[in-house]
């Protein structure tokens, strides 16, 4: 098959480009000192490209991605990078016989976690995204309290968010190292040896923690690419032209087989004009005709990959490209059953 030949809107991964973003990311940060974001493809089999290099732990946004990669046998040491509240899904992944830690901010996250057959958990800081996290000078006290309730504290983790997608990269270095300075604060007071921190954006610059997240990387999309990192955008969306007059075509794909949370998408010989439910419509730099394919390059590429089933590896983002294999999108969704 050919990317051509594909039902559209459909994921088109640039296969070569893809290698090239896991190599470089396993030089940079050999082994453990990445734990890649599961969230950012939610596929075990690129997870087993990641793992195939090096990388033995990962980090998960769902409890589902974390089953999945216990079930796809790459549970060696997994982190559920968020707080979890339902004892069922807390005693899955205890059961799940992988090792699986999960990240704590309350009293509450870790009475759920104890009770449901955690084992280890990190404390999770706020260090400047106002998002999930305790203030840097409670992560002692919750440290304190996880042990009390017999978990072991692996360390602390802070994601600086805010941070990582700054084009100005003396502004992204410097406020790297205030959100860091907030997580040595929390470290101090909770101890262990994990400092799990990080992103596509800062991966470079983050020399405090001892792990970086980054997910991002292996894909890319417009926002990162935005920062003139190392790495080759590998991920879009091949659609097809349902229709064209003068001034402007339209192709099938819309918000339902893209992430806007990053502002409209680009697309190749073309300027996007704006997206609706089902369509693109844009305006071509050389005529286009109904049934022309054209690809469409997501701002966001996680949320953007969460819409879809499979992605679909080629030789090349282009029509007469050779489809080498796909794998389904498979860690989708919430259902841990």
């Amino acid at each position: 098959m050919k990317v051509g030949d594909l039902p559209t809107p459909a994921l088109v991964v640039d296969a070569e480009a893809f290698a090239y973003n896991l190599d470089t990311m396993a030089a940079a940060l050999p082994g453990p000192r990445l734990r890649p974001h599961v969230k950012a493809h939610k596929t075990t089999a690129l997870a087993r490209e990641q793992h195939a290099r090096g990388h033995h732990t990962f980090t998960c946004a769902t409890p589902r991605e974390v089953l999945g990669m216990a079930r796809a046998g790459m549970g060696d040491d997994v982190l559920l990078a968020n707080q979890c509240l339902d004892a069922n899904r807390l005693r899955a992944l205890a059961d799940s016989g992988a090792r699986v830690t999960v990240a704590v901010d309350s009293g509450a996250t870790i009475i759920a976690a104890a009770a449901n057959g955690i084992r280890e958990v990190l404390i999770d800081v706020n260090v400047g995204m106002p998002r999930c996290g305790c203030p840097p000078d409670e992560a002692g006290r919750l440290a304190d309290a996880a042990r009390a309730a017999g978990l072991e504290v692996r360390g602390v983790m802070g994601y600086e968010g805010h941070v990582v997608g700054l084009e100005d990269a003396t502004e992204r270095s410097a406020q790297t190292r205030a959100a860091m300075d907030c997580l040595e604060v929390a470290h101090k007071l909770a101890g262990g040896d994990v400092i799990s921190a990080g992103g596509t954006g800062t991966y470079a610059i983050n020399t405090y923690a001892t792990e970086i997240q980054a997910g991002s990387y292996a894909l890319m999309d417009n926002a990162y690419d935005a920062l003139a990192l190392p790495f080759k955008r590998a991920l879009a969306v091949v659609a097809t032209v349902i229709h064209a007059n003068a001034k402007f075509a339209v192709a099938d794909c819309g918000l339902k087989a893209l992430a806007m949370d990053h502002g409209n998408p680009s697309m190749t010989g073309a300027d996007v004009w704006f997206c609706s439910d089902e369509h693109v419509t844009f305006a071509p730099h050389a005529p286009v005709a109904p049934s022309d394919r054209v690809f469409v390059w997501a701002a966001h590429v996680d949320p953007t990959i969460a819409k879809h089933d499979r992605m679909h590896l080629a030789t090349a983002i282009d029509p007469d490209a050779e489809v080498v294999d796909s794998w389904p999108v498979d860690l989708r969704g919430w259902d841990v059953s």
